[in-house]
């Protein structure tokens, strides 16, 4: 597959960070976790900064789904409670995204979401590009690359996916779910803005306390939230809980609280390894969070309009 390739100066003024208001879809396996619920109305009360054009849903396969195909439609679901909750049913186009992964590196899963994606993209002017905002398996998005190699001029992806380049191992969820979507994206040359789970958003914990006292009141969906903290464990005592997709989100309001260089791509090994070669082309990459004022914008921002 031969990608379009960008000049390392164009790369590098899509790797900068955002001013001013963003374009942006939201690509989330969002009944997988309880992050996900999260992520996606800090999103979408993110008005003063974000524009989400179209809510995607992901593939996932874990203890909470059949397959992937089953995930994907227990998230597309969510996302449609989620809006309601939020009285929002009906604003926002929802997408359903691939049944499963790809099985093999150049074979896109066909979609709904990874349909729109591509038709937003390339309606994308040249100098406002749409922000793909991955918080799960990256199929989806990579699937688009696949049908339109075009698109990789026109987006920027923020994808929570692997662990910390110095991390022994990048075996994490949204990652080894699809490693051929994977390293598309790794090495395709899409702007991507890398932002890692275990060693760097691994620290975005919550406790019930924090939930009780910020949220639970914040209407409907601080009470759904709320309930949904207090059952994801049975003895809270103690007990925090990473809430690490909101990271993304977060780093598109004020990039300050998402510390990050630019860093050749790195390689991604048969047995979910990093590798690095100094050649490759760059990436942003998030390497510290700070949590506290994280919280604080998602907190302020949970109440419904």
């Amino acid at each position: 597959m031969k990608y379009p390739a960008l000049t390392q100066e164009q790369l590098l003024q899509r790797l900068a960070p955002p001013k001013g208001k963003v374009r942006m879809v939201l690509d989330t396996d969002t009944f997988n976790e309880i992050d996900d619920q999260f992520a996606v109305i800090y999103a979408l009360q993110s008005e003063d900064k974000l524009q989400v054009e179209a809510l995607y849903a992901a593939p996932f396969y874990n203890e909470l789904s059949s397959g992937p195909k089953d995930g994907m439609e227990k998230s597309y679901q969510e996302i449609l409670k989620i809006l309601e909750l939020m009285d929002r049913a009906g604003l926002y186009p929802v997408h359903r995204g691939s049944e499963d992964y790809m099985s093999a590196k150049n074979q896109p899963q066909e979609s709904e979401a990874a349909r729109d994606l591509v038709k937003r993209a390339m309606a994308a002017s040249d100098d406002d590009p749409l922000y793909v905002v991955a918080i799960g398996a990256i199929t989806n998005v990579a699937s688009a690359i696949l049908m339109e190699p075009k698109i990789i001029e026109k987006i920027v992806v923020v994808w929570l996916g692997g662990h910390a380049l110095h991390w022994p191992n990048t075996e994490e969820f949204n990652l080894r779910q699809d490693l051929h979507a994977s390293r598309i994206v790794l090495d395709s040359g899409v702007p991507l803005v890398l932002i890692p789970c275990m060693g760097v958003t691994s620290h975005l914990r919550t406790s019930l306390s924090e939930i009780r006292d910020y949220v639970k009141d914040a209407g409907e969906i601080g009470s759904y939230l709320y309930e949904t903290y207090l059952n994801c464990h049975k003895d809270h005592y103690g007990y925090t809980r990473v809430i690490w997709d909101i990271s993304t989100i977060a780093y598109l309001n004020n990039e300050a609280w998402t510390p990050s260089s630019i860093v050749p791509s790195p390689l991604l090994s048969e047995d979910f390894r990093w590798s690095f070669d100094s050649s490759r082309h760059f990436i942003r990459y998030v390497w510290n969070i700070h949590r506290d004022p994280i919280f604080q914008d998602v907190f302020r921002k949970l109440s419904p309009v």
